[in-house]
């Protein structure tokens, strides 16, 4: 008795750890299935280039029927969870050869062709093919695949047209084959804690998936079946963390086995839809679909289909609310932009006002100064005139960083609002940064576009004070780049890396480190660096 107890408490003690590695590792999970959705093409060719090594085998073994035969049928099995059709094809191969053979090849043949009949909707053609096999006329052996290939049968046409009857044979056929094979076998025990699950008994359920789970850990196919059941238990419990985590896991292995018959990227198509997250949701059901229509699974494509006008309503509708803040943010831009024109074009007529003046005072004391005097005098209302636009850009980018910023303010009032009336959605879309990110690139163009205009010669005057080897020039499609922009606005007289670092939304230390790198690649003294590039432009003035 003692010992049944320390067994019992070592068992509660591993479903605890399991569960709460579970929850340490969510986050990891969640990461690794996206950068699998990334690379599925990846795990696709790896499975068709396995294909093909065995189908280049199979052509060395032409001769020798039995040897021939394995290795089709071996291409079969890998065919079977990918791609259908060619699963079929492989299998009417074996089916000839077996004609020869002994007749448990032939029954085996039999049962596994009606199996893939059943997924891909040819329900006559399986049944036609189960009405010619008796239980009493199955070798001890396949028995156990009669049943099984029966059970999968009555699922796969139930789960077509949902008709309750054949759902229920699909059980009965499930307990002949629990009675059919040792209770100690792998087998057994995932049919049976099935059997537990469909019967509505999540807690012995759980029990007995967990050590399964851990167990089938180098069986993608059977990992993938494990936690997807768990899955299901979860969504029964309304536990959505879980049940999204073993979805996951589920997906994960269903993607690097590239497992095309697949339930969980449905189910977790709509685990993410009731979170109202538009964006996966969609992207799952899409690939769950995708996977379903490739491998021609005819009930997991009728599920896919039923269920996606759904998802797409919801994610076109996110779309159209996004373009219409983009517009309205579009809109506001537009007007700054032509308040900021109007004020250029004012500044512009004061300074041609202003300049008309000098002119004339300098016409009338010109008698009485040199020719050097007059030149320095040109030179110091040019300067001033650029100090007015240097003063007028420093002014406009401090206008946009506080506006900005504002936003940035606005936006975290709104997610707190939001989060205190649990508006899920709502929140969702202000977790969001791309809009803030999206003002600030405008922010940058605005900047390099006026700056540039002001300054056309900059990067080149730039670079000619940097050693030949180290010049900085921009990428295709940018007019400056992150060095660049820092040291433009030295030009303009922000020389305090704590302005820059909030003007550019950099790290202090960041800034700090571009200023210093770029000093080093001075052609110049790097004392003297700064200082110049402060010049760049004056003699063209």
């Amino acid at each position: 008795m003692d010992s049944f107890f320390r067994s019992l408490l070592i068992f509660c003690f591993s479903i605890t750890l399991t569960i709460a590695h579970a929850a340490q590792d969510s986050t990891l999970i969640y990461h690794e299935l996206d950068k699998a959705m990334d690379n599925q093409a990846y795990y696709v060719q790896k499975r068709q280039d396995a294909l093909s090594r065995l189908k280049q085998e199979a052509k060395q073994l032409q001769y020798d029927h039995r040897a021939y035969f394995d290795k089709n049928y071996q291409i079969f099995e890998n065919y079977k969870k990918f791609q259908s059709d060619s699963a079929i094809s492989y299998l009417n191969i074996c089916q000839k050869l077996s004609a020869n053979m002994h007749d448990s090849l032939t029954v085996k043949v039999k049962l596994d062709l009606a199996w893939l009949y059943s997924t891909v909707g040819r329900y006559i053609e399986a049944q036609n093919i189960l009405n010619t096999l008796h239980a009493n006329s199955v070798g001890p052996a396949l028995k156990y695949k009669y049943y099984e290939t029966y059970s999968s049968f009555y699922s796969h046409y139930g789960q077509s047209n949902n008709i309750t009857v054949y759902y229920q044979k699909s059980e009965i056929y499930r307990d002949s084959l629990l009675m059919s094979i040792p209770q100690q076998s792998d087998l057994y025990k995932l049919t049976y804690a099935t059997k537990v699950l469909f019967k509505g008994d999540r807690e012995q359920a759980k029990t007995l998936f967990l050590p399964l789970l851990a167990r089938f850990e180098n069986n993608l196919e059977k990992h993938a079946l494990v936690a997807y059941f768990l899955g299901i238990i979860y969504k029964q419990e309304k536990d959505v963390a879980r049940q999204q985590y073993y979805y996951s896991v589920s997906a994960y292995a269903d993607v690097i086995s590239a497992n095309k018959d697949n339930a969980s990227l449905q189910e977790l198509a709509l685990t993410y839809y009731e979170a109202g997250n538009f964006d996966k949701a969609f992207l799952f059901i899409e690939k769950a679909i995708d996977d379903a229509m490739y491998c021609n699974v005819r009930y997991r494509v009728i599920e896919g289909t039923s269920f996606y006008p759904i998802i797409n309503a919801a994610y076109q509708q996110k779309i159209n609310d996004q373009n219409r803040k983009l517009s309205i943010n579009l809109i506001l831009i537009s007007i700054l932009s032509i308040v900021l024109i109007a004020g250029i074009i004012v500044i512009y007529r004061q300074m041609k006002y202003l300049n008309k003046i000098q002119q004339e005072l300098s016409l009338t004391n010109g008698r009485l100064q040199t020719l050097n005097e007059d030149l320095s005098l040109v030179n110091n209302r040019l300067s001033e005139s650029n100090h007015i636009k240097e003063e007028y850009i420093a002014q406009f980018f401090d206008m946009c960083s506080s506006y900005i910023d504002k936003m940035e303010s606005l936006r975290k009032v709104l997610l707190k609002q939001a989060t205190n009336n649990q508006i899920k959605p709502l929140i969702e879309y202000l977790k969001s940064t791309k809009m803030v990110e999206a003002e600030v690139q405008e922010l940058y163009n605005n900047f390099d576009s006026i700056f540039l205009n002001l300054y056309p010669t900059f990067v080149h005057d730039f670079n000619h004070l940097l050693q030949d080897q180290e010049h900085i020039l921009p990428k295709k499609g940018e007019l400056l780049n992150t060095e660049l922009r820092i040291f433009a606005l030295i030009r303009l007289g922000i020389t305090d890396s704590v302005k820059i670092a909030s003007f550019l939304r950099y790290s202090l230390r960041t800034v700090y480190n571009y200023r210093t790198k770029v000093r080093n690649k001075a052609a110049v003294s790097r004392s003297d660096f700064e200082d110049l590039v402060r010049h760049i432009g004056v003699m063209d003035r």
